[in-house]
């Protein structure tokens, strides 16, 4: 049965997305069977690991109960299975509604957990419905997490958020981690946000990831070519990086 792990964070810029690849794509490349969701609206997701979004089901549709949620897999040589998304999602917040709107997508995936080892699902950067969704289907949050001052505000909110949902539709919510993106160890500012970083992270119950993702323009440069970036730059320090986040990852979901 799948663990469900959602990357979140209501601030763009982050590197959310890219680090959804590479966890889908590191996952994928150990041995696992891996379903990944594309929760934005933006698709960049599925652009990343080399789908064209404009063809094709998405979740759009499996959200609205137009098609089953097997129906909208699509599948891919190198990075398993996944669901995209496109702009049409932005019409959220009007065609969810009723009783059950906050648990949309985790009924979807009750159909589907069976046949995976993870679901990782990317998130849009907003504390919406869709977000709300995704934290009822999870098992596990990992926040994604600049070292940029300005990249702290907002998980206060981010917190109560999540402690609402775990006091109303999933009380097994659990944050994995805080996961350091854009980090120069050697700078002062990346010091402080850690540091500021790791006391947030004590609030809500979790702690930073050992590993840290230093920068590169390789991260920016792969989503254009369709590719992990394990697959395109293996070794540059990114991809290292990423390699070992997806091992603490694992160990840290005991498996």
């Amino acid at each position: 049965m799948a663990k469900v792990i959602v990357l979140t964070n209501q601030k763009g810029g982050v590197g959310k997305t890219t680090s959804s690849a590479a966890l889908v794509a590191g996952l994928q490349k150990c041995g696992n069977q891996v379903l990944a969701i594309d929760l934005d609206p933006q698709g960049n997701l599925g652009f990343s690991l080399g789908v064209n979004i404009e063809d094709g089901h998405t979740i759009y549709e499996v959200l609205k109960g137009e098609i089953a949620p097997g129906d909208a897999i699509r599948h891919t040589e190198d990075y398993g299975d996944i669901i995209t998304s496109n702009i049409l999602l932005s019409e959220a917040e009007l065609f969810l509604k009723g009783e059950d709107r906050k648990l949309r997508l985790k009924k979807a995936l009750e159909t589907l957990k069976h046949r995976y080892d993870y679901i990782i699902i990317d998130t849009p950067p907003a504390l919406n419905i869709l977000t709300v969704n995704a934290y009822s289907a999870a098992d596990e949050l990992i926040i994604p997490m600049a070292a940029e001052i300005l990249s702290l505000v907002g998980l206060v909110q981010l917190k109560e958020t999540i402690q609402a949902v775990k006091e109303s539709i999933n009380p097994r919510l659990h944050v994995l981690g805080i996961l350091m993106t854009k980090f120069f160890k050697s700078t002062t500012l990346s010091k402080d946000v850690l540091d500021m970083a790791s006391s947030v992270a004590g609030q809500i119950g979790t702690i930073v990831f050992e590993t840290k993702i230093r920068n590169s323009v390789r991260v920016a440069e792969a989503p254009a070519h369709g590719m992990s970036i394990f697959d395109y730059s293996p070794t540059s320090n990114p991809a290292h990086d990423y390699r070992v986040f997806v091992a603490e990852t694992v160990e840290r979901m005991g498996a």
